[in-house]
């Protein structure tokens, strides 16, 4: 079987990367960073002239008909690119909303007239729905949610009588988070919090895993792309970096701290491509994938930060190094939609009944 990409989405890797390279180079994030931190309009608008937030939307519904894959194709390159713009939770938002049938929201979105952000907690009943008058209202705390500082819609996880459920909120009616200081400035951060806010009902728990599949692995496609930008930068610099009149590449430590570098990125790609595929191909595996996903991302993004950041050297630990915009973004990618501990928790809840029965877990 050919795992590889296929030549369209091959192209749309490269035209993503051309894309990128030219409006979203390490002088224009720092520009964002330097600020304080949010988004680039400029870098935004070329995303929505390009289609990127339809990539997974039907044609009919005024997208790109693609898939999951080539929506992982285009996180790879924002997480190479460290590109300070809220593409992966309005993604996310827009294939929750659109589930849902809710049409007027995804074209606001999809045309860049709005901006979509996600509310979750690895605390099962950190925010609570309840019914009152036929309306459903929301209170309590959720998790930092990236971008919620400047969304108009907000989709959010919350606990119900029944279960999880997924809700809708209009952040332009019911106010937005204040923007809160983070590690990573090149992405807002705000915490959602509710006290009888309005709330409309999107789906149950069969919707609330969904998004918590989706928001794993999207997670882990910009890591992948972060770490694989870190691997090239390493490798680059062990080239030119000269001591004792060789170059620090041709010393044995640093060729094996660059192959365990290259063998992280690998597997990381390995298990989000494959964690993509089950969720567009609608494979009963696609749980089991995502969270295999963002273990082993979460894990890898780490290592291969740490090396690349050792191997760099005294350079590296300077706030001026453009490593450390990829170091401080992986850091919040890893706690986003739940850490490695989570995961594999999440995944032992999964394959537990499969070893009970006798069954494979594979």
């Amino acid at each position: 079987m050919d795992f590889d990409l296929s030549e369209d989405q091959t192209a749309l890797r490269d035209g993503a990367r051309e894309l990128l390279d030219g409006v979203s180079p390490p002088e224009a994030v720092r520009e964002v960073v330097e600020a304080g931190g949010g988004r680039s309009d400029r870098i935004w608008s070329a995303m929505v002239e390009q289609g990127w937030l339809g990539v997974a939307v039907p044609e009919d519904r005024g997208g790109l008909g693609f898939g999951t894959v080539e929506l992982a194709v285009l996180l790879e390159e924002v997480g190479r690119h460290a590109t300070p713009v809220p593409f992966a939770p309005t993604v996310l938002a827009i294939e929750a909303l659109d589930a849902a049938g809710r049409s007027d929201d995804v074209e606001r979105l999809v045309a860049g007239e709005a901006i979509g952000a996600v509310a979750w907690s690895a605390r099962p009943a950190a925010v609570t729905a309840r019914e009152a008058g036929g309306a459903w209202l929301l209170d309590g705390r959720a998790d930092p949610a990236i971008y919620a500082p400047t969304a108009s819609v907000l989709v959010v996880v919350a606990a119900t009588a029944d279960g999880p459920g997924l809700f809708r909120v209009d952040l332009d009616a019911a106010g937005r988070p204040a923007a809160e200081p983070a590690i990573d400035r090149t992405r807002e951060l705000g915490w959602p919090t509710f006290s009888a806010t309005p709330a409309e009902h999107l789906g149950g728990a069969a919707a609330v895993d969904a998004l918590v599949d989706r928001g794993a692995v999207f997670a882990s496609a910009e890591m992948l792309g972060g770490a694989g930008k870190v691997l090239d930068m390493t490798v680059e610099y062990a080239k030119d970096r000269v001591q004792f009149g060789r170059a620090i590449g041709s010393f044995q430590a640093i060729k094996h701290k660059c192959a365990d570098m290259l063998v992280d990125v690998e597997g990381m790609r390995s298990t989000v491509y494959w964690a993509a595929w089950c969720i567009g191909a609608g494979d009963p595996e696609a749980s089991v994938a995502a969270s295999t996903a963002k273990v082993w991302t979460a894990d890898a993004s780490k290592r291969v930060m740490a090396d690349g950041l050792q191997i760099h050297g005294g350079i590296g630990f300077t706030w001026e190094h453009d490593l450390h915009l990829f170091l401080k973004r992986s850091q919040l990618d890893q706690l986003t939609f739940g850490d490695a501990a989570y995961h594999r928790t999440r995944l032992a809840a999964l394959l537990r009944p499969r070893v009970a029965a006798g069954t494979g877990v594979i």
